[in-house]
């Protein structure tokens, strides 16, 4: 998950993060935070990229610190498009696939601010950012990454071609259903010529809502009906498939949502977002997923396989610290120990 600990000019990953991932290793296959495959898809302060060689670098010491803990860990690339703010880029606009104001927030060295109308990617800047994403699989295999995720959740940029009210373009890249998701497939074509597909995911997430333009409408579902069909043709290593955000459910609602995508896609599906121990067996022994995967449990609890599996009790994080960009909050979890449980 986005910790912003890479507080450097280069946004080059740190010892910290090191240390950070290999004390999670024991999670199985690691999914990295979003990783920026290019300058232009920054949208957030400090955390790194994995455009530059000097990052690539960093990444190496990530992915061998990890492997060296026994875990396995996969590169998430993502870009942020329209939900950037000018200040992430010295006054300049930042590009989204409509001059539309998608209406989320950024967090910039000066704090919290709005989305402002962004410029709309002119067709050269969309090939441009295509080859980004090649050139950012190919660091993630130099780095020595096991795999990698192509970032289609949220607000992001992805998320914002297949948005109907914040992709008005009339080119190959818009107008429509399909020709919204072009963008994703051109993304994933080019990725798998660095990559097997069975070494790629797609992370999505048909049911967010965010402001007034993510609202997982009816309309909106049956797009990414459409959307998730054709992905079952590209062979991936798995479709990671975020369900609704909603406190209070009991796990059959929170289960029942992933159904629909069930009887659509023919791969592998790993669950994603409010998972408890209980739900997630359950999700599991129905067969409506495949695996499940945990994100802010494991920020304070690096051992969770091992408490999940002992049915030993959770640590609560410190929210104040999850950007606080040190170690405290960050590094400092202990593991279980039944005399001296945190």
């Amino acid at each position: 998950m986005t910790r912003s600990r890479a507080q450097n000019a280069g946004l080059v990953p740190t010892r910290l993060m090191e240390e950070y991932y290999a004390q999670r290793a024991s999670a199985g296959l690691i999914v990295s935070e979003g990783t920026w495959v290019n300058d232009q898809a920054i949208g957030f302060i400090n955390v790194p990229g994995i455009y530059s060689d000097a990052q690539t670098r960093g990444w190496t010491s990530v992915t061998e610190a990890v492997h060296a803990a026994g875990g396995r860990i996969i590169s998430q690339l993502g870009h942020v498009g329209a939900g950037s703010h000018p200040d992430h880029f010295d006054g300049r606009l930042p590009a989204g696939p409509s001059a539309i104001n998608p209406g989320e927030r950024s967090f910039t060295s000066a704090g919290i601010k709005n989305t402002v109308t962004p410029r709309e990617f002119t067709a050269a800047e969309i090939a441009r950012t295509i080859a980004d994403y090649r050139r950012a699989a190919a660091n993630a295999r130099r780095a020595g990454f096991d795999g990698l995720e192509v970032h289609a959740q949220g607000a992001q940029l992805i998320a914002q071609f297949l948005n109907p009210r914040l992709n008005r373009r009339t080119d190959a890249y818009g107008g429509n259903a399909e020709r919204r998701a072009q963008f994703l497939f051109d993304v994933l074509d080019a990725v798998h010529d660095e990559w097997d597909t069975g070494r790629v995911s797609v992370k999505i997430s048909p049911y967010w809502t965010s402001g007034w333009a993510f609202v997982a409408d009816e309309e909106d579902l049956a797009d990414y009906d459409q959307v998730i069909k054709r992905l079952s043709d590209n062979a991936l290593a798995f479709l990671h498939l975020m369900g609704p955000v909603a406190q209070g459910v009991s796990d059959q609602e929170q289960i029942a949502p992933f159904a629909r995508y069930r009887a659509r896609y023919a791969g592998p599906i790993v669950a994603n977002v409010g998972f408890t121990r209980t739900s997630g067996n359950a999700i599991i022994e129905q067969g409506t997923a495949d695996a499940v995967s945990f994100g802010s449990p494991f920020i304070a609890n690096p051992d969770l396989v091992r408490r999940f599996a002992a049915g030993h009790p959770l640590t609560d994080g410190d929210r104040a610290t999850y950007y606080a960009g040190t170690a405290d909050g960050y590094t400092d979890y202990p593991e279980f120990t039944a005399a001296g449980h945190p």
